[in-house]
């Protein structure tokens, strides 16, 4: 048996584990999407990161800095602000009432039912988009590991996912999460200094990468307000993505929300910035490949010795499974909680468990039945991530952030706010100039606007909507 599947068989043995433990430590549904909401700052900080860290980092980020250059890198420095604001601004007031969702915090706070089922719905519609992205990446590391085809990949991939996710639930997620993540940066930091060696050093490295693509530390190769916008849709959807904000439910307080998102900020700095200097070395070892998202694949088979090749490729599925779990939860939780029990809300907690399981079943299933059937294949990964961060600023960044500072807000100014950006974005991605500007600035525009006027001609809400969440802030 070779190294790289030994690996990626324990890797998985110790995932259906923490499976194991997790179904047996899942008493209630507070237990399967939230942890109970009991998380330290320890558990909470790396689940964090490692929702984060997709394979939009480890496949696309050096996919798209191999074809587009260093000026994409840039791009990160929005991330440490995004959850800053989300600690510092966001949180004090979002957590005050704890919720299994964040359409049941929509519901809560814009008083209607058919709101958060609203909410739902982009969700589940968004989340199939950006779920495509890291099953791709799955297919690719799939065929490079066990020589199977890409098909067959993306199917293995995600029945390992919805196996353990289906099974534990919130608890089982974020344990993985934390050994994922542990994963991820061993993976890395032994992965720099050898490609680096490889190309005889930092210098020579700088002066290889010039000399392949000359336009690499430049400008040029990406228009500057497209940059400039990817990096505003990484700012607002980092604070408004539903995975993460819900992590904020699942930690135990406010303190603990502060630690964790300090390790958040840390980790996900220092892996971007590994990341960048791989994607240096794949541009001068791999200076023609047909598709940027190999790079990272590449590196770990052709340049690095076999053991530390399948610890990089391990980290790289880590990073997928990391996020796609989290995003499973949300899309389930969507359907079962915020649907399903819209229309049953007298189900008995039993039958709303397995409901539960099953609607995370069906909205893991949808993606691969759709990239199998040829719809949302040869995307970069990381545009399609782009795609699915500018969806979900454009419809939830103005209706949370807005709803917990804004007493004025109301549920017809919401559901404007949700409809209109996200219609605005998609329709600016389909037909408008989305190669000279990222589809998150006219939808978060759009969004605004309509959150303003219609909730200014409109009544206000009641005072049992906005008291919990603009009362005098709590002391720390």
């Amino acid at each position: 048996m070779n190294v790289q599947l030994s690996t990626f068989l324990l890797y998985f043995v110790v995932v259906f584990a923490i499976g194991w433990y997790a179904l047996r430590a899942t008493k209630s549904e507070a237990d399967y999407w939230i942890a109970g909401g009991k998380l330290g700052w320890l558990v909470g900080g790396a689940t964090m990161a490692a929702t984060h860290t997709s394979a939009g980092t480890f496949v696309g980020t050096i996919g798209v800095m191999y074809v587009a250059g260093w000026s994409f890198g840039w791009l990160v420095l929005a991330l440490p602000l995004a959850y800053w604001f989300m600690a510092a601004v966001l949180a004090p007031r979002f957590t005050r009432v704890k919720q299994l969702t964040l359409p049941a915090f929509i519901e809560t706070r814009y008083y209607s039912k058919g709101v958060r089922a609203l909410a739902a719905f982009i969700i589940l519609i968004a989340t199939v988009v950006y779920v495509q992205a890291q099953i791709v990446a799955g297919g690719l590391i799939a065929n490079i590991v066990f020589g199977v085809p890409v098909s067959w990949g993306m199917v293995g991939f995600t029945a390992i996912l919805l196996a353990y996710t289906v099974i534990g639930g919130m608890i089982a997620v974020v344990y993985t999460d934390l050994l994922q993540l542990i994963i991820m940066v061993l993976g890395a930091i032994c992965a720099v200094p050898l490609a680096i060696r490889q190309v005889g050093g930092i210098e020579p490295l700088f002066t290889y990468v010039e000399a392949v693509n000359p336009l690499t530390f430049s400008w040029e190769a990406m228009p500057a307000l497209l940059l400039f916008t990817m990096g505003l849709s990484f700012l607002l959807g980092g604070v408004a993505t539903p995975e993460k904000l819900i992590r904020l439910y699942a930690m135990r307080d406010m303190r603990t929300i502060r630690r964790g998102i300090l390790l958040t900020i840390v980790a996900v700095t220092t892996l971007n910035l590994l990341v960048f200097v791989l994607s240096l070395a794949a541009v001068v070892l791999f200076p023609n490949l047909p598709t940027g998202d190999l790079a990272m694949p590449m590196l770990a088979t052709a340049v690095l010795p076999a053991t530390l090749g399948a610890i990089l490729l391990a980290a790289i599925t880590a990073a997928m499974m990391s996020t796609v779990d989290s995003l499973l939860l949300v899309a389930g939780s969507a359907l079962s909680v915020d649907i399903y029990q819209l229309f049953r809300p007298d189900a008995p907690p039993g039958r709303r468990l397995w409901v539960d399981r099953l609607g995370i079943l069906v909205v893991g299933t949808i993606p691969v039945v759709l990239l199998l059937s040829g719809v949302g294949e040869g995307e970069l990964v990381q545009f399609i991530v782009l795609l699915f961060t500018a969806l979900m600023a454009s419809s939830f960044f103005i209706p949370v952030v807005v709803g917990v500072y804004w007493r004025r807000a109301t549920r017809e100014g919401a559901a404007a706010a949700m409809v209109g950006g996200v219609t605005t974005a998609l329709a600016w991605e389909g037909w408008g100039p989305a190669d000279a500007i990222d589809p998150v600035l006219p939808g978060f525009l759009v969004s605004a606007f309509l959150m303003v006027v219609v909730s200014l001609l409109t009544p206000p809400p009641p005072e049992s909507a906005t008291q919990p969440y603009m009362s005098s802030p709590e002391k720390p």
